[in-house]
């Protein structure tokens, strides 16, 4: 799929970072990490919340099968999903909070509008 970052990890351990970071973020509502981390874990989070307003069993078990925790998926499409129900996309915010300490890396904070 072009346009993928990659992040500078293999795709199973790639996918199994963001599954937790849009898990985390749909428990908390926002969460600090790098900016292109933020970037598709925006992208990812918004498909979630896109399938979640349209509660039917599929839908369900799609989310249930990316996000790694079951009450966050009741909490999709109880909670969060219905918030949303008259919006086409742009769920969430991403903000830039200067470079981390360590290595400079660009970090931003996420969270759901």
């Amino acid at each position: 799929m072009p346009g993928t970052r990659k992040l500078g990890r293999e795709t199973s351990h790639r996918l199994a970072m963001l599954r937790g970071l849009v898990t985390f973020l749909l428990e908390n509502g926002r969460i600090e990490t790098t900016y292109t981390r933020a970037k598709e874990v925006s992208a990812l989070a918004e498909k979630c919340i896109t399938k979640a307003k349209v509660e039917n069993l599929q839908n369900k078990r799609q989310a249930l099968a990316f996000i790694t925790k079951e009450d966050v998926v009741n909490k999709l499409f109880k909670e969060i999903a219905p918030k949303y129900a008259d919006k086409n996309g742009g769920y969430t915010r991403i903000t830039k909070i200067g470079p981390r300490r360590g290595d400079a890396a660009e970090m931003a904070v996420i969270e759901l509008i």
